[in-house]
């Protein structure tokens, strides 16, 4: 209507998403992209969401196994991804897509090892949260919007086409490269409605225009977590818990982790969890994560109808 709201997006494949506290390259998770990809006289502003594997495999790849590629597409560079064959065509036409996750993570490298810490969008404040209880349900969880390009694969013996997604990065705002003490790379964050509407977009808004969307942002809070996470095996709540560095116990309640630690506590036993393989550590590995009292599809959900600002899974900051 004129208000802009949108009807809920269908979630396409919903089955197959596995919510996850640890994710590596070749698992999957939700992307969110337009309509007329899947439907050509569809409105290119409808949004529906969908379940891709992360690590992009390019339309023209000719071999028929994607794991026969030798190089790395989890992470996209802005400056040449409109220069490299493996991102330049799927931009091009369009394929631009939004990755939704609580967050990620990045380490420190120190003499003791590697120290990860968990980084997402500051979350809204809910004043009624002093006096709930610990079991009731966070609702102001912002999801952390990513942008991403998508393509898809025909395998060449014929078979289900290959939906996956890399996800675009830049130059780190300058409270992540703290955590190096070097310049890094971190994910490109679309804050905000206008942003996301933009980039999905792609009959609407060219190519040229949707790229200067691509910029570092400030807008973002971390913590430390355990090393715990560091083995992309463990999947649990334990790996977003707050701990305080150089204790020898994690911080149990705290201001900022006070309704986080509660719902971790809820959700241990009643989220699924997926097992995956050891995989090789990347810079940064992405994490969606599943809601106790609803399920994860009724959570993303609950936030893509709504207008303006994303709220959609329980704090766990």
């Amino acid at each position: 209507d004129r208000r802009g709201r949108r009807r809920e997006p269908e979630w396409i494949r919903e089955e197959r998403y596995r919510p996850s506290y640890n994710k590596g390259p070749q698992s999957s998770g939700p992307v969110l992209l337009s309509r007329r990809h899947l439907q050509q006289d569809a409105d290119s502003s409808e949004r529906v969401l969908m379940d891709m594997r992360w690590g992009l495999v390019p339309s023209w790849f000719k071999k028929d196994d994607p794991s026969k590629m030798q190089y790395n597409t989890s992470n996209c560079r802005s400056d040449t991804m409109l220069k490299k064959s493996s991102y330049k065509g799927a931009l091009l036409k369009g394929k631009r897509c939004v990755v939704l996750a609580d967050g990620f993570y990045e380490w420190q490298q120190h003499s003791g090892g590697k120290q990860p810490y968990f980084i997402y969008f500051p979350q809204p404040k809910d004043p009624m949260a002093e006096e709930k209880k610990e079991d009731e349900e966070w609702r102001g969880w912002r999801l952390l919007t990513m942008a991403g390009i998508f393509d898809c694969w025909e395998p060449p013996a014929g078979g289900e086409m290959l939906y996956t997604y890399t996800i675009i990065t830049v130059d780190a705002s300058k409270d992540v490269s703290s955590i190096h003490h070097r310049q890094v790379e971190m994910p490109a964050i679309l804050d905000g409605d206008e942003a996301i509407r933009k980039w999905l977009d792609f009959a609407e808004v060219p190519t040229q225009e949707a790229v200067k969307l691509i910029q570092p942002t400030e807008n973002i809070v971390f913590h430390p977590v355990s090393t715990f996470v560091n083995s992309v095996r463990n999947n649990t709540p334990e790996c977003l818990v707050p701990i305080e560095l150089g204790a020898k116990k994690e911080v149990k309640a705290t201001p900022s982790s006070k309704v986080m630690l509660g719902w971790l506590k809820n959700s241990q036993e009643s989220s699924p969890q997926k097992k995956e393989n050891d995989l090789p550590r990347w810079t940064s590995q992405f994490i969606h994560s599943p809601s106790p009292k609803k399920t994860s599809a009724d959570i993303l959900q609950q936030w893509l109808g709504k207008e303006g600002e994303p709220a959609a899974k329980k704090r766990k900051a």
